[in-house]
């Protein structure tokens, strides 16, 4: 059995659709590493992870473009920050940041790096959800 260029190129082809659509039917499935607080590290970041919680508080920032929210599990606290795009996402949604306060939540964020301090930026308004 001889290799040709025309054999080559239609085993290619078709190892290449069958990688295409094996991504397409698993991305539904790939969901972010839910961590504990403690054990976020520096070597996380840009990580996407998704940790439960109770949101302790909510603060405008002094712009008044964004907010920071106190996430609160049984191992530790971390800062997430909402930015502006955000919360128009929330107010187009018709739902207010201030009701998460004191609910236990899902959120869902990349992890990043802040003065010294690992904080999560939220991604949309659809990355933090109420859980019971």
């Amino acid at each position: 059995m001889e290799i040709t260029d025309a054999k080559i190129f239609k085993i290619a082809l078709f190892t290449s659709l069958i990688g295409i659509i094996g991504m397409m039917v698993f991305s539904g499935s790939i969901a972010p590493k839910e961590v504990a607080i403690e054990d976020i590290d520096r070597g996380m970041i840009d990580e996407k992870v998704a940790i439960v919680g109770v949101i302790e508080s909510v603060k405008l920032s002094s712009s008044g473009k964004s907010y920071f929210l106190t996430l609160v599990d049984n191992t530790g606290r971390i800062p997430i920050v909402v930015f502006e795009s955000t919360i128009i996402e929330f107010q187009e949604a018709g739902m207010d940041i201030n009701d998460f306060k004191n609910k236990k939540v899902k959120v869902t964020g990349t992890l990043t790096e802040y003065r010294s301090e690992m904080e999560l930026i939220l991604a949309n308004a659809n990355s933090i959800k109420i859980v019971e």
